[in-house]
């Protein structure tokens, strides 16, 4: 079992990068994935259940739950959506967890699904924001093999997780 732990800025294509490893390994995947919502500019995230492709969304700067930044976390969609594809993926050949932040944070469930997957045996690639110290972003850290993605390394990178979480 191996654990996998990636970080880096914003921006710098960790998602891209899970979508990369799942593509070249070929597994059952479960978890979930965030990604952008845009009109011009960013105005939200995405979450999306990677065992049955549901979606929903886990922030907007219109709404009214609680406020990361310019953004407001949607707890229904993120409880719903998000910590239930966790929930799910303990039958999975892989975990995927993208991402684990202050947003995602803000969701006791999401907390608790995450801690249920940890006490498992199943292999895990997670997204980690770089600067959270949330007791359970530190267990991860602690846990896990932490990559730093950076531009230099990114392409390269899909590989070596790939390799690794093969054995």
């Amino acid at each position: 079992m191996y654990r996998i732990a990636i970080t880096g800025p914003p921006r710098i294509g960790k998602t891209t990068i899970c979508r990369r490893v799942i593509d070249s390994l070929g597994y059952k995947v479960g978890g979930m994935s965030t990604s952008e919502i845009r009109d011009d500019d960013r105005i939200g995230f995405r979450i999306t259940d990677l065992m049955t492709g549901v979606t929903g969304t886990l922030a907007h700067i219109n709404g009214t739950g609680p406020m990361i930044g310019k953004y407001h976390v949607n707890l229904a969609d993120l409880d719903d959506i998000g910590a239930k594809a966790i929930e799910r993926s303990i039958d999975a050949e892989l975990i995927v967890i993208d991402e684990i932040g202050p947003m995602e944070l803000k969701s006791e469930r999401f907390v608790h699904a995450v801690e249920m997957t940890l006490s498992s045996d199943r292999p895990m690639l997670v997204t980690l924001h770089r600067r959270s110290r949330h007791p359970l972003a530190e267990r991860i850290r602690s846990g896990f093999k932490v990559m730093e993605i950076t531009r230099e390394n990114r392409d390269r990178i899909v590989y070596e997780i790939t390799e690794k979480l093969k054995t």
